[in-house]
This record gives C-alpha cells, structure tokens and sequence, in this order.
C-alpha cells in the first residue's frame, strides 16, 4: 500500500471539529493527555499517548463506548491470542529458554495487533499508520487502508483476483466488502478470549447466508450429499497461497525482521484438524502456515522441540470462492483425483511427522463414483 505524505498522516483539518459535533467537541488532551498550557512542545507531549485506544482505552473510547471496549480487550485483534497459544504448544517447557522464545515472539509476532483507533481513525501503526481522513472517525473502516492493510499478503489478493489465474472471490465480484460477512461483533469481541478465529461465536459462516442450500436450487441432492463430509471450501475454493518456513531476527540496527523460504499457490484437500461436534466435515482445506523448526533460532537453539503437536498444513477458508470450480465440475473431478488430496509427496520429510494426522492415504481418498 502507497505510505502517506507526511502532511497527510498528521494533518488535522479544523473542520473536524465541527463536522463531528461529538468527538470534535472534545479537546485533543481528553484522549491523548499532554500538557496543553506548556509553550515547549517537547515536554508539552511528556505523557501523550499517540494511540489512546490502545494504551489509555477505558479513558478514552472506553468512556462513551465501554461495552465494545470491554469486548475488545479480549478479542482476536488486541490479543493474538492464536500465536501466542500454538507457538506455546511447540515451545520449550524449559523456563529459562521459553522467557527468550516468548519475548521473540512478541518482537515478531504480537507487534501487528489493532485498536479502535487503528481501524476506526488511522492506518494500523504496522504498515506506517497515519490519518484516514484528517481525524474523521469511520464508522465503517475502508477496507483498503485497514483490513486488507494488515490481511494483504493472502486475504487481499485472493479476494481481488490479484494472483495470476485466479478470479476474485465471487463475492468480491458481487461488490461486497469485508464487513458483508465479518460482523462489528466479531471484530470487536464479545469478551470471551477464544483460542483462534474459527471458535469465535459470531465469526463468518457460510450457512448464515446459504441457509437454504439444504433445501432448495439446482445442486439440493449434491449439496445434501456431501453435508457434514465435506467443507463448503473444498467444493468451491480456488487456488491460493501456501507459506514456507519463517526465521526472524534483528538486523544491524537492532530492528526486527523476518524472512519466508517461498511461497507458492496450491489446492489440497486434507483430513480436517478442526473436526468437531460443531465442525464435522471430514475434508476440508488445508493451507500450508510458514512455521519453522528454527524460527527463533537467531534467539535461541531447540526452542521448539515440540514442534509435531500441530500441523504445518492447516484448516482453511480461502477468499478464492467461486460457484464453479475445477473439482465440482463433475463427480469424477473429486473422486479418485488423488492430485487433490494430501499426500506424503506434498509434505517435506521434516515436516511429515507433524502432518499425519492431515495427510490423506490412498486408500482414504474418496472412490469414482459406481466403483
């Protein structure tokens, strides 16, 4: 994403102050603090906070709107908490060693959470931050300086059509936006502090739109069929990226950094990892994440000697949708294409002992039909 002129990411227009009645009528001290009867800018900031939603919230969002900031607190997005519980399932159960490997992961991995701010006023501090538009509070974030600025390396380009020979997601197509089908209540919280996206209670789900698929159309039989087999992804997910082996470090100037082997884009259909009462597809898509046996090897040696507990192949839900694909064509473009299923060949050796329970034998792939 083009980074902001200077100008345009502090610029406040005094207009603002007037074109919003509620928070213009507030001084800037109520929410940032600072000493605003000081003639000396430089200690006139001692005590500012640049993001008050994030490092003052119940004192200043948290006042008007203190439901969703309590919800917050807890959500996805202050949190991150799926990093922190995965790479803590792999970590060392040594003290010592986990103390480093638990600071490198907030270096590299916690730095990219959001605020109310960061969506609602500003660009997430992690891709340059900056104003949206003077200090106008959005109400419905833009979706290309906010969502897809953090969620770009994937989510972006699959759902605009951005990697080579595979369409925008059909819902792009149909003008919809991030918020079409990610609620303010997932976003927010609810103030339960879930374990990943796929548990959060009012995260995206394709029946709250499809609910009659089961029912009526053209694809009934087919739909009733697969129900509870397959997930919905596998029939009408496209192409999309898989990441390959992360390390991280600090370069010269002490600044943090990390580097991905590769990346490439792929389709496979795997054993799902997430199958539950909730959840009780048996196939679903996997997408291969960029772990490492030495991610924070530059930290420390063996720092995740656990590192089989989890997959590197894991549940997806792809932007890539489209209502027909090369796999639903026919029945025969499923069953018995073992190219589409998981495979020990797909899985590098180091990394085979972590997917077993992923990867999908011979005799498990489904049969052409009549056989």
């Amino acid at each position: 994403m083009e980074p902001l002129a200077p100008h345009e990411a502090v610029f406040v227009d005094k207009a603002w102050f007037t074109d919003d009645p509620v928070h213009g009528s507030l001084e800037c001290v109520f929410c940032h603090s600072g000493n605003p009867d000081d003639s000396d800018w430089r200690t006139a900031h001692d005590g500012v906070y640049r993001d008050p939603s994030w490092d003052n919230l119940d004192a200043s969002c948290g006042l008007c709107h203190g439901e969703i900031a309590s919800g917050f607190k807890t959500s996805l997005h202050a949190t991150l908490k799926p990093y922190e519980r995965v790479i803590e399932m792999r970590a060392t159960r040594d003290r010592v060693k986990f103390e480093t490997v638990d600071m490198a992961r907030e270096t590299h991995c916690g730095s990219c959470h959001s605020s109310c701010g960061q969506c609602h006023i500003s660009r997430p501090t992690g891709v340059g931050g900056g104003l949206l538009a003077s200090h106008n509070i959005k109400k419905r974030p833009p979706m290309r300086e906010t969502c897809t600025a953090c969620h770009g390396s994937r989510v972006e380009k699959e759902f605009f059509g951005l990697n080579e020979g595979v369409p925008a997601d059909v819902h792009r197509t149909k003008y919809m936006a991030c918020g079409s089908c990610h609620s303010a209540d997932e976003m927010h919280g609810d103030g339960v502090e879930y374990e990943d996206r796929y548990a959060v209670a009012d995260r995206a789900k394709c029946l709250s739109c499809h609910d009659g698929i089961y029912e009526t159309g053209d694809n009934v039989s087919q739909h009733v069929m697969h129900q509870e087999k397959v997930s919905c992804q596998v029939c009408h997910a496209m192409p999309y990226k898989n990441c390959y082996s992360c390390h991280v470090a600090k370069d010269i100037l002490d600044l943090p950094y990390f580097r991905t082997e590769s990346t490439e884009m792929g389709f496979k259909i795997g054993f799902n990892p997430l199958q539950s009462d909730e959840r009780p597809e048996k196939y679903s898509i996997v997408r291969h994440i960029p772990i490492d046996h030495g991610l924070f090897e530059f930290y420390v040696e063996d720092a995740l000697p656990n590192f089989d507990v989890l997959p590197t192949w894991k549940f997806a839900t792809p932007h890539t949708i489209q209502r027909s694909t090369p796999q639903n064509e026919s029945c025969g473009s499923c069953h018995g294409n073992r190219e589409l299923f998981l495979q020990e060949s797909d899985v590098l050796p180091e990394y085979l002992e972590a997917n077993r329970d992923v990867i999908v034998p011979d005799d498990r792939v489904p049969r052409p039909m009549g056989n």
